[in-house]
């Protein structure tokens, strides 16, 4: 599985690690806040990206539900802006290009179908290396200091930011790729229902109607596979 032409390996290892390294760097000089939200135009993009693909077509509804998507977003993260800095325009500019990075990733995953997902496994260690390299170079490192932290770092590790890639590599190849997209805007809503959860965030009008754009755009966006299953 690891035996592929370059251009495979420049797409995942690009793709994997590009994405990450920009977004990482966008939460070091920019506010999350605002880092976050230019970061989660990639459904978005990647919804208008699937429009080149051989054999894909964007529909109206597509457009609509992702942009419902994005307004939720936009919602959720309302009220958290607290403007910025001169300084902190590179971490705009590096959310920004993450986002377009992450999408074209994804579509191209699409046209490179033949590639088996078990190659995801050599894109991940090649980012590992890499983002090991970045790491001694430009962080300071923290170790953890418990156990409980090292069984999180490892459960993060194995679960959404491991099986994750397998996940969406998976999705981009054999699912409805703009479908996909929209509903990526779950994420931020999820992670917010779980700061609610968690005593982190309090619950407000804001969140609620972020949470029926961000569901009924996704909604919208699938309903040709909707109508199919009736």
């Amino acid at each position: 599985s690891l035996r592929q032409p370059l251009v495979v390996w420049a797409v995942g290892v690009g793709g994997l690690f590009g994405y990450h390294a920009l977004y990482f760097l966008a939460l070091r000089f920019a506010p999350p806040a605002e880092a976050g939200l230019l970061n989660y135009l990639w459904p978005l993009l990647i919804v208008l990206f699937s429009s080149f693909l051989p054999g894909e077509r964007l529909a109206l509804h597509h457009i609509v539900g992702a942009v419902l998507g994005l307004v939720g977003t936009v919602l959720l993260f309302a009220g958290n802006t607290s403007g910025f800095a001169p300084g902190q325009v590179p971490g705009l500019v590096a959310a920004f290009i993450a986002a377009f990075v992450w999408a074209t990733y994804s579509v191209l995953s699409r046209r490179l179908k033949a590639v088996p997902t078990d190659a995801v496994a050599g894109f991940c260690l090649a980012t590992a290396v890499l983002a090991a390299l970045m790491h001694g170079l430009l962080e300071t490192a923290v170790w953890p200091e418990t156990s409980l932290q090292w069984l999180s770092v490892i459960a993060l590790g194995i679960g959404p930011v491991g099986a994750a890639f397998y996940a969406w590599d998976i999705g981009m190849k054999r699912g409805d790729i703009r479908v996909l997209g929209a509903a990526s805007y779950a994420t931020p809503l999820l992670s917010t229902g779980f700061l609610i959860a968690a005593g982190f965030a309090k619950a407000s009008a804001n969140i609620a109607i972020a949470a029926i754009l961000i569901a009924g755009g996704g909604l919208i966006a699938a309903k040709d596979m909707v109508l199919r299953k009736r």
